[in-house]
């Protein structure tokens, strides 16, 4: 599935159609750019999921969470090395775990830890400021 958002309103509104679909124990995998908008879809993937918390990058943290509907989980692991790392860090245990949705950012750093069926949100800048967002499963 392919969206392309001219505003943040279609950012919302496509988060939240995205969101009627996920379930405890799904894993949405973002990639994009620094800038992309990677956290921005989280943000209002949340708060379709009911959580009125703040969503902040957890680049410095690796781990926010989030109290909604169903527990969420976000995740990212720029500044890992690998898999192992992230087993270290007990990282692995929370996709695991399935009470929840997990979102990873910068997945192909962990890619050895990741189970195989996952959404796949790509986010990349059109030529005039929209963004696309490419989704597959």
């Amino acid at each position: 599935m392919k969206f392309i958002s001219k505003s943040i309103k279609d950012t919302q509104e496509f988060a939240s159609e995205f969101a009627k679909d996920l379930k405890p124990g799904a894993i949405v995998l973002l990639k994009g750019d620094l800038g992309a908008g990677k956290t921005t879809f989280v943000k209002y993937v949340v708060k379709s999921l009911g959580s009125k918390d703040l969503v902040t990058s957890p680049t410095f943290t690796l781990l926010n969470e989030y109290n909604a509907k169903v527990a969420v989980y976000h995740f990212d692991m720029y500044r890992l090395k690998d898999g192992a790392e992230a087993v270290d860090c007990g990282l692995d245990e929370i996709l695991r775990k399935n009470d929840g949705v997990c979102f990873v950012e910068w997945p192909e750093k962990v890619k050895s830890i990741l189970p195989k069926n996952c959404y796949v949100v790509n986010i990349t800048s059109g030529t005039n400021g929209e963004r696309i967002f490419e989704v597959s499963k």
